[in-house]
């Protein structure tokens, strides 16, 4: 249970949520932070899949938000804490009298950590909202897919994850920074269509200089480009091809023998060419397996990938070597990242059971034994 994480000292209370919210709380966690995660006390909250990876590294203690005593427990957690973070809808943590006003006036020197898909004002702030309606209205969404074909979700990583928890992380250290420098507690308001937005300068940049046309799947980062792409191989994987620079593209020329016979290697530097280009592309690399073309080009500047799996990606050598995943417990998961040579981060706990450090959580909060067996027979904690 060593912690020498960059975190170390900090004091972070989470109110269970779900998505964004834990992946924040998890990157606080992995670079030391002691979280400390309040779920429900009744089966079915947020916290109960057992295993969840985004609950690692941290203590969980079960309470009844709404009830007076556990407001009370959640108060005295704030007032040993140095953030929180919460993902609920704006206006609920008021209502459940641990809002930022609550939580300040506890403790004055909080960092109040807010993860939203809407932000905490404007016409929307209060409507529900999933990752792909928020990729919707920055414009992201519109970029994501095939020309002529409908936008395509990338999952959930790049609003819930990249634009939202990663921006309550980033916010949080920054808000604490400041107040170990002096400032007071505040509130940090990470929204989803905020940090998408964000992630998405280069793009508007590129727009605004002429370099990025609005249809999607005709520019040089979006699959346009048949030298940016992935093709098909001839046991019907998948190879991700990024030659972007001449010289890595004349690499990848010399090392595969493109083009085929019978097959033309048109100028790639005109878009007229690229819909001919990526069929003689497409026509070399089923001549082999994924793997062939992948031992061929492995450790050059050619800049080809093999598109791996969630099975395969783990054991990929250079994934292996720097140990990008990590066993704990027998589970294997990604390490935290990133990395520090003085302050190295580590898997320390398991995902815990909601509730599962109740007890020793009120004793370190200072509840007595007497106080913590009527907070349980009263069903304010569990």
């Amino acid at each position: 249970m060593s912690n020498h994480g960059p975190l170390t000292g900090v004091r972070v209370v989470e109110l269970a949520g779900i998505g964004p919210g834990p992946f924040a709380a998890m990157m606080l966690a992995d670079l030391g932070a002691e979280v400390v995660r309040v779920d429900r006390t009744t089966p079915g909250g947020f916290g109960d899949i057992p295993g969840d990876l985004l609950n690692r590294n941290r203590r969980s203690i079960a309470v009844d938000l709404r009830s007076a005593a556990g407001r009370e427990v959640a108060l005295a957690l704030v007032a040993g804490a140095d953030a929180l973070v919460e993902g609920f809808r704006p206006g609920v943590t008021e209502r459940l009298g641990l809002g930022p006003d609550d939580c300040l006036a506890a403790n004055p020197g909080l960092v109040y950590g807010r993860m939203t898909g809407w932000g905490q004002d404007g016409p929307l702030a209060r409507t529900a909202g999933h990752d792909i309606d928020y990729l919707a209205l920055t414009g992201a969404l519109h970029g994501i897919g095939r020309a002529g074909e409908r936008p395509v979700p990338p999952m959930n990583l790049l609003g819930d994850f990249g634009g939202g928890g990663m921006m309550l992380a980033l916010g949080v250290v920054a808000a604490l920074y400041a107040v170990r420098a002096g400032a007071p507690g505040q509130v940090v308001d990470a929204a989803i269509v905020d940090g998408v937005s964000v992630l998405a300068t280069q793009i508007q940049a590129l727009r605004q200089a002429g370099r990025w046309q609005d249809p999607r799947g005709v520019n040089l980062l979006d699959g346009g480009a048949p030298f940016y792409d992935t093709y098909e191989c001839a046991d019907g994987r998948y190879l991700a091809v990024g030659a972007l620079e001449p010289r890595f593209y004349d690499e990848l020329v010399r090392l595969t023998g493109f083009p085929v016979d019978g097959d033309e290697a048109p100028d790639r530097t005109d878009p007229a060419n690229w819909p001919a280009l990526r069929a003689a592309w497409a026509r070399l690399f089923r001549t082999r397996t994924r793997d062939e073309w992948t031992e061929l080009l492995a450790a050059t500047d050619a800049c080809v990938a093999p598109v791996l799996d969630w099975t395969e990606a783990p054991t990929h050598p250079h994934l292996a070597a720097r140990g990008v995943f990590v066993d704990h417990g027998g589970v294997t998961q990604p390490a935290p990242a990133p990395r520090f040579s003085a302050t190295p981060t580590s898997v320390r706990r398991p995902p815990p059971r909601p509730g599962e450090h109740t007890d020793e959580l009120l004793a370190e909060a200072g509840f007595d034994a007497e106080r913590i067996a009527a907070l349980r027979a009263a069903g304010a904690v569990a």
